[in-house]
């Protein structure tokens, strides 16, 4: 018997504390044999608000959860411990899959756990912005200008924005943080 990843579905906004609580009732219970790790995708997103970069953390999966256990023995049969300690934590609305659940291929596991870590040290923008939306400048040499977006690198957080200077429109390269909507 091996362990397996499933995705346990939770509801939104209980997904760490589903999480935590396995973890904790893993360890008292000595269920290790049966359950081990416990994921929740998440990535850092930096925001702006009143002039203020705060840098805060986003799940990639809201209302669900990655775990790593051995819900099936050798002939295909539901280990019943396991199957249970995950029912009746609270939170946990079920597996997807509902009462026979697919665990997750290797691929799928690593897709998943190899996205986290790329995205784990390098915070995104939390706000995206489009091609062709008005923007106006909060901060840098242009403040108070407004312009159009022209292009996107939502890699680098960064936009081009035409912005009229001296009778006439020039790109100018921006930080999502030096700019907010204009609000029709």
């Amino acid at each position: 018997m091996t362990k397996q990843w499933f995705v346990l579905q939770a509801l939104t906004g209980q997904e760490q504390k589903v999480k935590k609580y396995i973890e904790a009732q893993v360890r008292n219970s000595g269920m290790q044999d049966f359950i081990g790790d416990v994921v929740l995708p998440m990535e850092k997103v930096t925001e702006t608000k009143g002039g203020v970069k705060s840098t805060t953390t986003r799940k990639f999966f809201p209302g669900y959860v990655f775990v790593n256990l051995m819900l099936y023995d050798a002939n295909r049969e539901l280990v019943e411990p396991s199957w249970r300690f995950i029912r009746e934590v609270p939170g946990v609305i079920g597996f997807l899959g509902g009462d026979r659940p697919v665990p997750l291929s290797a691929g799928e596991v690593d897709d998943v756990i190899n996205h986290v870590e790329a995205k784990q040290d390098k915070p995104r923008p939390k706000v995206v912005y489009e091609a062709g939306e008005s923007v106006k400048v909060i901060d840098g040499p242009f403040i108070g200008l407004t312009g159009e977006i022209d292009e996107v690198d939502p890699d680098r957080g960064k936009l081009k924005v035409s912005v009229p200077i001296f009778g006439r429109t020039a790109p100018v390269d921006l930080e999502y943080w030096q700019v907010e909507r204009v609000v029709s």
